[in-house]
């Protein structure tokens, strides 16, 4: 018989076979706790057991902040999360449970980021704007390049007359990719995560987490995050200094992680969610990604999800004004707003 659990966590991290709703990338301890702990949010995990066999899981985060109020999300920062369930019957009773949990939480919503959709009558709105880009890797790097058409080729190769140096590493890295990717949110009219986000990552995922930084003689102007996991390699966040765009520092970046997923035995790249026909879209189109459902479903209480998208008519003068303030003072107040965006 199944029994629902409400776990505060840590908790003990559940395996769960011959699943109907998969285990998706959110779906991982280490991401988590890197969240939780990198964030300051409060966690908890709702599990479903059948005896001793647990049958489905859902981990929740409760963001919050003093600006825009409580959501409970799975998962925030993340483009994954919601139930991972052996079957519907048990996927139905997790969100039977998250719901209960946000209506004694009060938050304005709740919000599952599936790729499957699930049936149920409480979830009353879905977002499905926006797709994973993917892309199947082959076995070397010599096979990758020549998947490539001639024009990406030829922007590959002309990065060479900048003289730019490409370095992985992990924690010591953390300075300079955060310079770069503070200035580039910035930049963006985006207020920036914290510090201690990408510190908590590196250290929960250990070695299957690092940092790739693309130099202008010593200054860094490109930086990714890698994580490796199950055969894929998915990148969180990316980011490149206006100014040298000429360099096609991004271009070099992005081949030097797809390269890097295949020395270490990823079968899929996953380059994050985009619009549709976005800059963004076609950006990792050109790279050979193909497009994959991301559903994003809801249990809505108050107001509507729509109200925190970045290009919502009331939050459009706040994008022009964060791109006027100086990158140092983004830094300062910037964690302690983007911590309270779901």
């Amino acid at each position: 018989m199944n029994q629902l659990e409400l776990l505060d966590w840590p908790a003990p991290w559940p395996s769960i076979s011959n699943a109907s709703l998969p285990q998706l990338n959110g779906h991982r301890e280490p991401w988590v706790g890197s969240v939780t702990e990198g964030l300051g949010h409060r966690a908890y995990l709702l599990r479903i057991s059948d005896g001793d066999d647990v049958t489905g899981v859902l981990p929740l985060v409760l963001v919050s902040g003093p600006i825009f109020g409580r959501f409970l999300v799975s998962l925030p920062y993340l483009n994954t999360g919601g139930v991972w369930a052996r079957d519907p019957d048990v996927a139905g009773l997790l969100i039977d449970g998250a719901c209960e949990l946000a209506d004694q939480l009060n938050v304005k919503y709740l919000e599952l980021r599936h790729e499957i959709p699930v049936d149920h009558p409480r979830l009353n709105y879905q977002r499905t704007d926006k797709v994973h880009m993917r892309l199947e890797l082959p076995e070397s790097a010599e096979a990758l390049m020549k998947s490539f058409k001639s024009k990406l080729r030829s922007q590959i190769k002309k990065t060479g007359e900048y003289g730019l140096a490409v370095q992985f590493g992990g924690a010591e890295l953390l300075d300079d990719f955060y310079t770069v990717f503070a200035h580039n949110m910035r930049d963006l009219g985006t207020p920036v995560f914290s510090r201690s986000l990408f510190s908590s990552i590196l250290q929960h995922f250990e070695a299957d987490a690092e940092l790739c930084i693309v130099r202008k003689e010593s200054r860094p102007i490109a930086c990714g995050l890698l994580v490796h996991y199950g055969g894929v390699t998915e990148v969180p966040s990316a980011s490149s200094l206006r100014e040298f765009n000429r360099t096609g520092a991004n271009m070099l970046l992005y081949r030097n992680l797809l390269e890097r997923a295949i020395e270490r035995g990823s079968h899929t790249f996953d380059f994050g969610r985009s619009s549709e026909g976005s800059g963004t879209y076609k950006f990792k189109a050109q790279w050979g990604a193909q497009p994959h459902p991301a559903v994003w479903q809801y249990y809505v209480r108050k107001g509507s999800p729509d109200e925190m998208r970045p290009d919502a008519s009331g939050n459009q003068r706040m994008v022009k004004i964060w791109q006027r303030l100086p990158v140092w003072l983004t830094k300062v107040i910037g964690p302690s707003i983007v911590r309270g965006i779901p």
